[in-house]
């Protein structure tokens, strides 16, 4: 069995969880999630499956999108709805449309966040979120990341209460909290908030759409249609750009062969796929670390052409 299965991951699982449970489903060992969701989080989320699993780190590393809440009035532990009360401050004023538009302009782009103490970023080995339990706070590390576009899924021109909600849609690169995000959000308004709803909408390709819930998989289970509904690795890797390589170079590359680099990716730092004619994903490649104008295998995906 290999492919791609997009998990439509329900609320209450961890990522883990739903990796272990697809090894019971699937009847095979070699599963693998391509990104860490929090256990309230539902949405999309692709699983590798036997060959697949070579491909995960490059749905990982690619832009995701969110429906996301905010919820304006009062901050928590965790960031998210979860949490304990941290601190509460009621909106004492109307917010105005053009407030809040203002306030995700600012924060599209290149962002620093920090993130939250309930998280799985590693400091000193440990998670931030074992420290959190055992009530240790840590210093975490800022880190940078993009947001390629935030809109305002609300029509209102005025926003009042004593707590405001609205959601929105995000676009973003890997490694962004959206509970931090709507942290954020609500800091610049003048007030603590929380994230208090969250789907992922897409990964890398993958999008709710293409998504199986785990009632769906285990009926293609029982009827034997389960290769039908696997998306090849190939999808995992169509943002990432291309060479189209020939037979005779096919079979060197198999072998894990040096590569000339191409005129139209002389630019191109990142993975380069190497492909057939049909459009059959053989091996990512990189610039030689040495020699700029080679191409060196970073990982052979396929030892024979299919």
């Amino acid at each position: 069995m290999e492919g791609i299965l997009p998990l439509f991951k329900p609320a209450g699982l961890t990522s883990h969880d739903c990796v272990f449970r697809l090894r019971k489903i699937l009847k095979t060992k070699k599963v693998g999630h391509t990104g860490t969701l929090d256990p309230d989080v539902t949405g999309v989320l692709p699983i590798c499956i036997g060959k697949a699993t070579k491909v995960a780190e490059y749905i990982t590393d690619a832009g995701k999108a969110y429906l996301g809440e905010v919820t304006i009035g009062y901050s928590t532990t965790t960031e998210d709805a979860s949490g304990e009360v941290v601190e509460r401050k009621k909106v004492d004023r109307v917010i105005t449309r053009e407030e809040i538009m203002k306030v995700l302009q600012s924060l599209t782009g290149e962002v620093e966040q920090t993130p939250p103490m309930f998280s799985a970023v590693k400091v000193g080995g440990v998670r931030l979120y074992e420290y959190a339990r055992k009530g240790i706070e840590v210093e975490r590390p800022t880190r940078v990341v993009t947001i390629y576009s935030i809109e305002l899924l609300d029509d209102r021109e005025h926003f009042e209460g004593e707590t405001i909600t609205f959601r929105f849609q995000v676009r973003c690169s890997k490694g962004t909290y959206i509970r931090t995000l709507a942290v954020m959000i609500g800091e610049r308004l003048g007030f603590p908030a929380h994230m208090s709803y969250l789907q992922r909408i897409q990964s890398a390709s993958f999008t709710l759409e293409d998504c199986l819930t785990f009632e769906d998989i285990e009926a293609h289970m029982d009827n034997g249609t389960i290769s039908e509904v696997l998306k090849p690795l190939e999808m995992a890797l169509s943002h990432l750009p291309k060479l189209r390589i020939n037979d005779k170079v096919a079979e060197k590359v198999k072998n894990g062969a040096l590569l000339q680099t191409p005129d139209h990716l002389q630019t191109i730092n990142g993975p380069i796929i190497a492909e057939t004619d049909d459009g059959t994903a053989l091996a990512i490649y990189a610039k030689h670390p040495n020699k700029p104008d080679l191409l060196k295998p970073v990982k052979v995906l396929r030892n024979e052409i299919e």
